[in-house]
């Protein structure tokens, strides 16, 4: 995740304060140039850390602080509550047209990721508010923007407007309009020239786009690995277009984490959105106030269940629920659920996302084998129908067989047979507290 760094710097920091029960002068002082330097090694802009720092120390020197019970985790909770702040406070939500289609113009430097960041909007649009966009090809300068943008719009199943690389991208996006006004699409994403540097021709071009299209909303790709020059490039072009939000791209990377806390306080717009990966669903709208929490250690239990509720199906999961409670369970009832599991992204980022994981030892540098993974479907895949739905009859001969076909060992074989009886237990053990705590409100996760 992003923000490695700075996470283990704050976490350490906080955790030499969080149970104090009294927190002098000195202790904040001392605190204070711990997160300053923290702040400056993740890249933030040193006008933004200065300013931090005096409203912190400012807030946790003062009357909330030294007069609360528990000090130590009153300076905490100021260290979230200005961190939120300063990434945007909450959540930004995006533009709607009165009459549609709502225009968004991409804009941004060649490498951000800009044509790529286009297809993702879109497909979010799509899946996650119901909305019906059009991808508009108008980035007629460099080589096979077009074809990308065609070849993502395929894959997405979501049309594309283009009219080559012949016409001025002022009368592409004109057209565009025209044709979405048409055929009745909500949204118009236009995917607009990028250049390697900021210049005056480029500029003058999205100024005829802008004066032309009329967006709602003008978003800056920004590559978030280029940290302070990303805060830069932000800033010349809000300036000069001025931009409504900002999409930070490649935030699962190694990045120190200093673009995301500098943009907002430097340019004043938003962060709207945060590419989290390669693949076309990894982008999710930003919010400030979780992300604190995951710098700092607290998890990010809002985001998980999100992510669960969009890709666990809800029947099953009450299917489920009534085979643990009778003890019918089967191992195609397991395959069924891994694969729902799995489809919510990166096992060991899920984890990392759950309050109190950063204390785990190792926790940062977990990476979950997926090969063990595909080994355990590859057991259970090889097993018979009657042998999945009664484990108890798989003996000895039936395990070799089992561990030959799966390419995978005996005692590999045993071990999922122990685990998966134990779970059993387990669960039926969770649905029967589930059943006496229904009117305390106790539920099973995921379900």
């Amino acid at each position: 995740m992003a923000f490695e760094g700075l996470a283990d710097r704050l976490q350490a920091t906080m955790q030499k304060i969080r149970g104090k029960g009294k927190v002098s002068e000195a202790d904040v002082k001392a605190m204070m140039r711990e997160v300053r330097l923290a702040l400056l090694e993740a890249d933030v802009n040193f006008k933004v850390v200065k300013q931090f720092i005096n409203k912190v120390s400012e807030r946790a020197v003062g009357h909330e602080v030294m007069k609360s019970l528990t000090p130590g985790q009153q300076v905490i909770k100021v260290v979230k509550e200005e961190l939120t702040e300063l990434m945007g406070g909450e959540e930004s939500q995006i533009a709607t047209a009165n009459r549609p289609p709502t225009v968004i113009m991409m804009s941004g430097l060649q490498g951000a990721g800009k044509t790529t960041t286009t297809g993702k909007l879109a497909n979010l649009l799509r899946k996650k508010y119901n909305r019906k966009p059009l991808l508009v090809a108008a980035d007629i300068y460099r080589p096979a923007a077009i074809k990308q943008l065609e070849t993502l719009g395929k894959q997405l199943d979501l049309p594309v407007f283009s009219m080559g690389d012949q016409v001025s991208p002022v009368e592409i996006a004109r057209k565009a309009i025209e044709k979405a006004k048409e055929e009745h699409h909500d949204y118009v994403l236009i995917d607009t020239a990028g250049r390697l540097h900021i210049d005056g021709e480029l500029m003058n071009e999205l100024k005829e786009i802008k004066e032309v299209a009329k967006p709602q909303e003008i978003f800056l790709v920004v590559d978030a690995m280029t940290g302070q020059d990303a805060v830069n490039v932000a800033q010349s072009f809000n300036e000069q277009l001025e931009i409504t939000g900002v999409v930070l791209t490649k935030l699962d990377g190694d990045t120190r984490g200093g673009a995301a806390l500098s943009i907002r306080a430097v340019t004043d717009k938003p962060i709207k959105f945060v590419g989290m990966g390669e693949k076309m669903d990894a982008l999710e709208s930003f919010h400030p106030e979780r992300m604190a929490s995951r710098i700092l250690g607290m998890g990010d239990m809002l985001t998980l269940i999100e992510k669960a509720q969009a890709s666990v199906d809800e029947e099953k999961a009450k299917e489920l629920e009534q085979k643990f409670r009778t003890a019918s369970f089967t191992f195609d009832d397991f395959l069924e659920q891994l694969s729902q599991v799995r489809n919510m992204g990166p096992l060991d980022e899920l984890i990392k996302m759950m309050p109190g994981a950063n204390k785990i030892k190792g926790m940062n540098n977990l990476q979950v084998d997926e090969k063990q993974i595909g080994h355990v479907e590859a057991i259970i895949r090889s097993m018979t129908t009657a042998e999945k739905q009664q484990p108890e009859i798989i003996n000895a001969g039936r395990r070799r067989r089992i561990a030959k076909g799966s390419g995978t060992s005996v005692q590999e074989v045993n071990r999922l047979l122990k685990q998966f009886e134990e779970m059993k237990k387990m669960m039926k053990q969770m649905t029967g507290m589930q059943q006496k705590g229904k009117k305390k409100g106790f539920k099973l996760p995921f379900m």
